[in-house]
């Protein structure tokens, strides 16, 4: 085997960030803004597709649009699982100086992801019939759902492309590329979805077009930037790898992709009991999962920061330093929750016609968004904790969290949406986040307490040595 050079490597433009030296306040607010407008831009593209889709086509065309998110997080939710745990360990390498071990697990990323793409985009394509079907998808929205989720899952390997780059690259402390990445795909998804639809008159199919070119020019641009750093650079031999950098890979992506998809089945059994209910609660819905997305983003956003940030100090060996990023990144949250949480509850109605013309549609975002928003400090919380631990490489308690997650969601809404109706999806949401919540504060507890106590048990194992 190849040994690791000890100069230091050179890196372009010093997009990338080393969490493993200096001020952990500086170095994740640098790190996070770059990031959060990223968030808030896919975020913001996706919140003007639903307000394009609504305004142009009506509120069953939003429906039959929204009613595809539970299955798209299902199937894109596991991409970007796997994406994120193979991330985890291209930062703990990168933190431990270990060039090497990186292009080598670089090269079994590449190598996996394309693997998955073809995987995925056969299972999306083959099942998504059966799956609006299952959903009790209302005839109405019926078409326009198979119309939407075949362009969109036929050009799923743009977008896991997307999410298995920026994560390599977030791994490394480069924010930046995703954002330019974003800012440009968005300009241009919110210009087709625009053109297609009041322009073209084309329909729901014109909304997914948009998103699959949009997503190919994001993916073009972060595969651009890594072929042009030098630590990157992979020969042939990077793709002859041994089974336990494969198996590595898998260990740490499986469990966080479980984790994503396990969660998003939950949604979709609310979602089933949504849709039962008829097409006006399936617009609501879909208009209150909206704003949910977008308002737990800058949380979410600071979780991300809190796992290329603990990847690489684990990787380092330099736990102290994991506690101090964890209380930067904790206090993110929180401001954000008083922020958002605070126009969840007190304007929900302006929130919702924004979105929704039907008066009964907005009565039911009214009463989703005041009860979600006061609580959502919980699931804030959740996302800073969580990816702490999934950064230390243990991602099976996080893993059984989702399980939680989806357990308390599917009692919750079978239960009391007969008996109280549409308030029941608000209540399913935050019963998830408890006890999803309690189960990583145990597990991020367990894990380091004991590093900091000068008790460093089990590190990853490098076979690249220096």
């Amino acid at each position: 085997m190849k040994t690791v050079q000890t100069k230091t490597v050179t890196l372009e433009k010093r997009r990338e960030i080393d969490f493993t030296q200096g001020s952990a306040l500086k170095l994740i607010l640098s790190f996070y803004w770059p990031l959060l407008l990223t968030s808030m831009l896919q975020q913001l593209y996706n919140f003007a597709d639903t307000w394009i889709v609504g305004k142009g086509l009506g509120d069953n065309a939003l429906a039959a649009v929204g009613n595809m998110g539970s299955l798209f997080f299902l199937i894109v939710g596991f991409s970007f699982g796997l994406a994120n745990g193979f991330g985890v360990l291209i930062a703990q390498s990168y933190g431990a100086k270990n060039f090497e071990e990186l292009r080598h697990r670089l090269a079994g990323v590449i190598e996996l992801g394309i693997l998955l793409a073809v995987a995925l985009t056969a299972f999306g394509v083959l099942f998504l019939p059966h799956a609006l079907i299952a959903l009790r998808t209302d005839e109405q929205i019926l078409g326009d759902s198979l119309t939407y989720g075949y362009i969109v899952f036929g050009g799923l390997a743009t977008g896991i492309c997307y999410n298995i780059s920026a994560a390599v690259l977030r791994s490394l402390g480069d924010s930046r590329t995703p954002l330019k990445a974003i800012i440009i795909s968005s300009i241009l998804n919110v210009t087709l979805n625009s053109v297609f639809i009041f322009g073209l008159h084309s329909g729901v199919e014109g909304a997914a077009i948009a998103t699959v070119i949009s997503q190919i020019v994001s993916a073009f641009i972060c595969i651009n930037r890594l072929r042009r750093i030098p630590m990157l650079h992979l020969e042939k031999q990077h793709f002859v790898n041994e089974p336990g950098i494969f198996l590595d890979l898998l260990k740490n992506g499986l469990p966080m992709a479980f984790m994503n998809s396990i969660t998003a089945v939950g949604v979709m059994v609310v979602q089933y009991f949504v849709n039962g209910a008829g097409v006006v609660y399936t617009a609501a819905y879909a208009a209150c999962s909206k704003y949910l997305n977008l308002f737990m983003n800058p949380a979410a956003t600071a979780g991300n920061a809190m796992s290329a940030y603990t990847s690489q100090n684990y990787g380092a060996g330099k736990y102290q330093r994991i506690r101090s990023g964890f209380m930067v990144c904790l206090g993110i949250a929180i401001t954000f929750y008083l922020l958002l949480g605070s126009l969840m509850v007190f304007f929900p109605r302006y929130l919702a016609e924004i979105l929704l013309s039907g008066s009964e549609q907005i009565a039911l975002v009214c009463v989703f968004l005041p009860r979600c928003g006061l609580m959502l400090f919980m699931v804030d919380i959740l996302f800073v904790v969580r990816n702490a631990v999934q950064g230390m490489g243990k991602p099976m308690l996080p893993m059984i969290s989702g399980i939680v997650e989806m357990v308390l969601r599917i009692f919750v809404i079978s239960f009391f949406m007969t008996r109280i109706g549409f308030p029941a999806t608000a209540y399913a949401e935050i019963a998830a986040w408890v006890g999803a919540l309690i189960i990583n504060a145990y597990a991020f507890y367990k894990e380091l307490a004991p590093l900091l106590q000068g008790e460093p048990g089990k590190v990853y194992h490098l076979k690249y040595q220096r």
